[in-house]
């Protein structure tokens, strides 16, 4: 699915992450930076071992050994990856109890795009945050994301805008996030 945003361009895709050719791909890292599975995992054996060791870089110096929070992004080179870069953010761990999480998720998707901008990047590529491990409900992380991305274009000249979803499950969910969302 391809839509026209204020100029920009949205896409919604079934595909692999680590094969996108946009300046940038998101990792939905965990805290550590340090690798783990699901597109963490796949992102780090793809870019080689150069991204972890500058992962250990950025945590050791920029985070002073703190994680990363959840919400918050950092950027790597892409090394082996055709993606120039990698921007890493950590989504929430859905909990029914905690009340801020929509507003973690959508601060993940927000933060990527603010920084992709100002590295005057012009394309970026998503996976689906927070829906894998972390439990998220896949409709309401795609409302979130959607309506998030929507409205980043909506005021911002960017470029293009990938969703790379896993499945084909996943990409019917995103669609009709995006139909609900626009009416």
């Amino acid at each position: 699915m391809h839509v026209e945003i204020n100029g920009n361009e949205l896409i919604l895709m079934t595909g692999d992450l680590t094969k996108q050719q946009a300046d940038a791909i998101v990792n939905a890292a965990n805290g550590t930076l340090m690798g783990g599975g699901g597109v963490d995992g796949a992102i780090h054996r793809a870019a080689g071992p150069k991204l972890l060791n500058e992962c250990q870089q950025i945590r050791k110096h920029q985070l002073k050994g703190e994680y990363l929070p959840t919400g918050e992004v950092v950027i790597t080179k892409g090394y082996d990856l055709p993606a120039k870069y990698v921007i890493h953010t950590v989504g929430p761990i859905w909990s029914q109890s905690k009340s801020n999480q929509d507003e973690l998720l959508a601060k993940c998707y927000r933060n990527s795009l603010q920084l992709a901008l100002d590295k005057e990047l012009t394309s970026i590529a998503f996976p689906s945050i927070s829906t894998g491990a972390y439990r998220f409900p896949i409709e309401l992380a795609a409302t979130i994301a959607i309506r998030t991305i929507i409205d980043f274009l909506k005021s911002h000249p960017f470029g293009q805008v990938v969703m790379t979803l896993f499945s084909e499950e996943d990409y019917a969910v995103y669609v009709q996030a995006y139909r609900n969302i626009i009416g």
